[in-house]
Formats: C-alpha cells, sequence, structure tokens
C-alpha cells in the first residue's frame, strides 16, 4: 500500500512533500495527516533543507477532511471514538477536541512558524482545510487550473487548521467571511486579484517553475529567512512598539551571521554571495 505522504530531500536544499492518497483527492483521512506532521518536524529541524514545498499527488491539492469517513464515525482527527462503558460521550468529544488541536499545531502551525520558507504548490483543488493548509505556506503558488475555496459551509463545519485566521490577513476581513459564508470556489487568476495566490502558473510547467523558484529561495540567507518570518508572526499580533523591540534583537543576531558577512564582502568585491545558512 502507497504511503499516505511521500519526500523527496532534494541536491538543492528544498524538500518536497507530497499529499498522496490521489483517489480520495487528497483528503484527510488514513495516516495521511500523522505523516504528514511527522515529515513537517522532520524538515523543521534539518539543517540542510532551507525551504519545503508543499503539493498534492494527482488532481488536487487537499480536499479537506475526509466527509466520508467522519460520517462513519472513522475520522481519526475529528473522532475521539465512539461512547462505550468506559468511554462517555463527554470524554470522547474531548478527546476529539484535543486530538484536532494537536492535529492543527503539527502541521498548520509548523508550516506557518518553522524558521525556513514554505510554498504551497497548489497543482488542483485545494479545499476547506486543505485551503487551510496551503493558506499556513508563506507562499502559495498555483496551477491555472487551481480551484480554491473554503467550503466548510457546505457540510455544515465552521472551519479549521487556521483558514479563517490566514485568509483574513491576506484578502480582509469583509472578504474572508464572505468567502466562508458562502463557500464560493476561485478559480487561480481570481485567487490571485485578491492575495489569496502569489503566483499563477500554467498547469503544464507548474512543478518545473515551483521547484525552480525553491531552489532560488534555498540559495538565500536561511537564518535571516527564519528570523523574517518571527518578525512577521510575532507582527500579527503585537503593537507596533513590541514589533520594533523584536526586528531590532533579529536585526543583530542576523548580523552575527556567517551569511551575513559573505554578503558584505561579497558586496565590497561586486559579486553575488553564496549563502549557506549559517
Amino acid at each position: 500500500m502507497a504511503d499516505d505522504v511521500l519526500i523527496d530531500k532534494r541536491s538543492d536544499g528544498v524538500a518536497k512533500i507530497t499529499l498522496n492518497r490521489p483517489v480520495s483527492l487528497n483528503a484527510m483521512g488514513g495516516q495521511l495527516m500523522p505523516m504528514l506532521a511527522g515529515y513537517l518536524a522532520d524538515v523543521s529541524a534539518d539543517r540542510d533543507v532551507r525551504c519545503v514545498v508543499l503539493t498534492g499527488a494527482g488532481r488536487a491539492f487537499c480536499a479537506g477532511g475526509d466527509v466520508k469517513g467522519m460520517a462513519a464515525g472513522r475520522d481519526a482527527i475529528l473522532s475521539g471514538g465512539p461512547a462505550n462503558g468506559r468511554n462517555s460521550p463527554a470524554a470522547a468529544f474531548a478527546r476529539g477536541v484535543e486530538g484536532l488541536r494537536e492535529s492543527q499545531r503539527r502541521t498548520s502551525y509548523v508550516l506557518h512558524t518553522m524558521p525556513k520558507p514554505t510554498i504551497a504548490m497548489v497543482n488542483g483543488h485545494a479545499v476547506g482545510a486543505g485551503l487551510s493548509l496551503a493558506l499556513a505556506c508563506d507562499l502559495r503558488i498555483a496551477s491555472d487550473r487551481a480551484k480554491l475555496g473554503t467550503i466548510f459551509r457546505n457540510v455544515g463545519f465552521s472551519g479549521d487548521f487556521g483558514g479563517s485566521y490566514f485568509l483574513q490577513k491576506l484578502v480582509g476581513v469583509g472578504k474572508a467571511r464572505e468567502l466562508y459564508f458562502t463557500g464560493e470556489i476561485l478559480g487561480a487568476e481570481d485567487a490571485r486579484a485578491i492575495g489569496m495566490v502569489n503566483r499563477v502558473i500554467e498547469h503544464d510547467r507548474l512543478e518545473e517553475e515551483t521547484l525552480a523558484f525553491a531552489a532560488q529561495i534555498a540559495a538565500g540567507p536561511t537564518l535571516a529567512f527564519g528570523r523574517m518570518k518571527e518578525n512577521f508572526t510575532r507582527g500579527e499580533s503585537c503593537d507596533l512598539l513590541t514589533a520594533l523591540d523584536q526586528e531590532a534583537l533579529n536585526m543583530q543576531l542576523s548580523g552575527q551571521t556567517q551569511d551575513h558577512r559573505e554578503a558584505a564582502k561579497a558586496f565590497v568585491e561586486k559579486r553575488q554571495p553564496t549563502f549557506e545558512g549559517v
């Protein structure tokens, strides 16, 4: 049986993680979410990985939760297990809440905060919690065939994996609420026009161009990128003075790196710097 998630650590510093349940449009059933969490922890800690690309196998990026599994009470993320003599409905509910919280922390949160750039390569449909995973990444590069939407309302859900947090920061509060309330599916160009997607690429060139872009990012000053992400993450919820203090700290820390010294030397010597992520 094929693994529900695949990983390819490339020699150029890019790790490509592929959601691999194409028959179900990479829905979040089986072992997909635990495996994704494990691989994200791995690449976050691996110093040889300097940029992470998340994508899906087949026709979709990710169709979100496994609705069929939920209906049958088997979904590992959302179900706390059946009630019985030793497992009350309240206990099952509490376990379900904690399980979902833990899965969100180990996936969306890690994608958004790990100290290296993350890119969602949206090769097809990214809907529901699948869209949330894409929104958690730093950047989204979409196929011109991609379709993006929240669609939680279509199955009577309020939404998870950080979509409501990320989307309103990208497109504004009013537009985010509209997209959640209507469940509208957007084409790639419409998503780009409102800021949900960074770039749209012809489908047949999506992987080639996205991985080339990721390699370009991976060749940059990795430690500085990590501190940039820390600044952005802190700035999402703090006041200006706190943000300025954080920038001051990270500016001085990044100035102590070998990459900074190499960049300064290259500037004087009128050449391109060679960053090593140290």
